[in-house]
């Protein structure tokens, strides 16, 4: 540790970093109570866009150090600050039209198009109208003048007609019956607000599902994004994430503008996938409300995709974790013809099937429920996990009730340890750690007893 000025205040570190040339918010201000302080939100509010970057709201801080360290922290967020958020900055314009557009699992999302209008620090031309009760709740209809604005100053919104200025005789719009893309009928599940294009075919299916298998959380194919999949599923190259180990040097040569060293790439990369672990197979596949957390389970638990394959609906959701919706999506996937001619065209392709081998590890931590913060000399994070999780306990991010023990080491999280303490939550050294593993039971601390 190297040592330094003792600092009271939170400003005094930010004077501190100014003269040691760091860069400094010239516009931080130390304020007397709370009068104060809404005063400097309130004109930021109304004078955010003087600044040469954009903003959406004020954090407000206890400025002395020791009574930061005294409020300490939840498991989420320091108790000595706040955010004080600006309500989002809103416009009008004109509402041209109401488009539909359709998403990998099918999922048919109604948009509005815009004429271009400046707000929230960017122009909007496009915004998400969510579902067809959503059009009808704000009754906004094409020709109308629509107020937008940026939920969380982020994601375009269309907050609703401007009533007063809406045409005489302007109809409302109507949702359609059919898919928008390939013409298939659209179809509303009773108790579900959104409509779904039923064509595992459908183009718009079909290239979002093949990006969505080449992206980072799935088999991690770079060089196949959206542009690249649009191409190659106009082209014919690419009818389902099966045809993706189909691809040849040849016939992407001929393609125009793709040159020999992207396509040499790009073939690497997708003969790397191969090899991916089965979780994130199952994740690229697309089978509806399975994401990376139910894959890992189910991965675990049956050890090969064609166990998953041949598993009913019972045995699917027997697994912990895993439920009846997922298990009911997860069945239905496999029992479609369709995608069994995907998976015969990946197993003919050899990609990896096997999940992670059973662990022949003592399961002492069966049951167990495990929380690693900081580093822990001769274990990464990964590594800690991984003990973990091959002796049968669990390892989540954060510390609950449930929580069996938090062990911490080098430079922990503090709100963990907090947590924990408010929790009584047994915390674990490195040596606490290695016992846990080997038997299973929660050390006494020294000199007393857990």
């Amino acid at each position: 540790m190297v040592g330094g000025p003792e600092l009271e205040s939170h400003h005094d570190t930010f004077t501190l970093l100014a003269s040691l040339g760091f860069p400094v918010n010239p516009e931080a201000t130390v304020l007397e109570g709370l009068e104060a302080a809404m005063a400097h939100c309130l004109h930021w509010q109304q004078h955010r866009h003087d600044l040469d970057y954009e903003i959406d709201g004020i954090v407000i801080k206890v400025d002395d150090l020791a009574l930061q360290r005294e409020l300490g922290a939840t498991a989420k967020a320091p108790r000595w600050a706040i955010a004080y958020k600006f309500p989002p900055e809103e416009r009008t314009t004109r509402l041209i039209e109401i488009g539909v557009s359709i998403g990998r699992t099918g999922r048919a999302t109604p948009y509005a198009q815009l004429e271009p209008v400046f707000v929230g620090g960017s122009t909007v031309a496009m915004a998400t109208l969510h579902n067809q009760d959503q059009v009808a709740f704000k009754d906004v209809r094409p020709g109308d003048l629509v107020i937008v604005r940026k939920a969380g100053d982020v994601i375009p919104e269309v907050v609703g007609p401007v009533l007063s200025e809406r045409p005489e005789g302007l109809a409302p719009w109507v949702f359609p019956t059919n898919c928008p893309v390939c013409g298939h009928t659209l179809n509303r599940p009773v108790g579900e607000s959104d409509h779904r294009c039923l064509n595992l075919r459908c183009p718009a299916r079909v290239a979002g599902s093949i990006e969505h298998f080449a992206s980072r959380g799935a088999m991690d194919i770079e060089g196949l994004g959206e542009q690249r999949v649009q191409q190659f599923c106009e082209l014919g190259l690419l009818a389902d994430v099966g045809d993706v180990y189909s691809l040849t040097e040849t016939a992407l040569l001929d393609i125009d503008k793709f040159q020999d060293k992207s396509v040499a790439k790009l073939l690497a990369a997708i003969d790397g996938s191969r090899t991916q672990p089965l979780a994130r197979l199952l994740v690229g596949l697309n089978i509806r409300h399975l994401a990376g957390a139910g894959s890992q389970l189910l991965a675990a638990h049956f050890g090969h995709l064609d166990a998953i394959a041949a598993a009913s609906v019972e045995e699917l959701a027997a697994v912990e974790g895993v439920g009846t919706t997922i298990a009911t999506s997860v069945a239905d996937w496999f029992g479609d013809a369709t995608n069994q001619a995907v998976i015969a065209k990946l197993r003919a392709a050899g990609v990896n099937f096997e999940g992670p081998a059973p662990s022949e590890l003592p399961q002492t931590l069966a049951g167990l429920i495990v929380v690693v913060t900081g580093t822990l000399p001769g274990f990464t994070r990964d590594q800690a996990e991984a003990a973990i999780k091959g002796r049968g306990g669990k390892s989540p991010a954060s510390v609950s009730k449930k929580t069996t023990a938090l062990v911490v080491g080098a430079e922990p999280g503090a709100s963990k340890i907090t947590k924990a303490t408010e929790l009584g939550v047994p915390v674990l050294d490195l040596a606490g750690f290695m016992v846990l593993l080997e038997t299973g039971t929660v050390p006494a601390p020294p000199g007393g007893t857990s």
